[in-house]
């Protein structure tokens, strides 16, 4: 039920660590989520018992979504959140690290049914604690696990760009300084990230935003993203 560490180390030599989510934060955030799908359902079920069998089907179609696609569709759309894990402070994503998609998310919500058997999450529980990363039989197969989002893996924050080979091989050093350069451009101006590309034009032989693009391309490249 403790948090652990996984560390992921991408093909080209950058480590990456998780901090994995333990069982009570996860049940935490399972509650919350389970009371918010409630009050939702009964907020809906009250005014469509007013149109007879017709409503009766409607809020039957609203309790499968609720039960079923909520989850699916917040870890997908939501950067791997539900509103419960957001509040809990909590993240799905691939097992590499990678955010995850929808066939995975389909996948460790789909079996739900067998982690929650025989009761109260019985083959969960025991999976959490079992597994080395805290997974539930859901994760395992699908290949993801929840971790915590203030222990995002070095490169999360990294924008989505085309990956972009290094023309020359740097040291570990300088791949680190590359990718913390492309993760925390974001905070900075646009001149701020002009500037301090500009001092790698030997390596990008581009200035300006055109630099910048390139050295995000490069940390994209590191990370082992296409």
């Amino acid at each position: 039920m403790l948090d652990t560490i996984r560390e992921i180390e991408t093909p080209e030599g950058i480590s990456l660590h998780l901090r994995a989510a333990g069982a009570l934060p996860r049940a935490q955030a399972w509650t919350v989520d389970l009371f918010l799908r409630m009050g939702v359902f009964m907020l809906a079920a009250i005014p469509l018992s007013l149109f007879g069998v017709g409503g009766k089907g409607l809020a039957l179609l609203l309790l499968f979504a609720l039960m079923w696609a909520y989850s699916v569709v917040c870890e997908v759309w939501l950067g791997g959140q539900t509103l419960g894990k957001r509040a809990l402070g909590l993240r799905v994503v691939n097992a590499d690290g990678t955010p995850v998609t929808w066939l995975p998310s389909v996948v460790r919500n789909l079996l739900r049914v067998v982690d929650a058997l025989p009761g109260v999450y019985g083959v969960g529980l025991i999976s959490t604690l079992i597994d080395p990363h805290a997974r539930r039989l859901g994760d395992i197969v699908a290949g993801t696990m929840v971790i915590h989002v203030s222990e995002l893996p070095a490169g999360q924050q990294v924008p989505s760009q085309a990956a972009v080979p290094l023309p020359v091989v740097l040291v570990a050093d300088e791949q680190a300084a590359l990718v913390e350069f492309a993760e925390r451009s974001g905070q900075l101006t646009p001149q701020r990230q002009e500037e301090l590309a500009n001092l790698l034009t030997p390596l990008t032989g581009r200035n300006d935003s055109a630099a910048v693009r390139q050295l995000i391309g490069h940390a994209n490249w590191l990370l082992g993203r296409p």
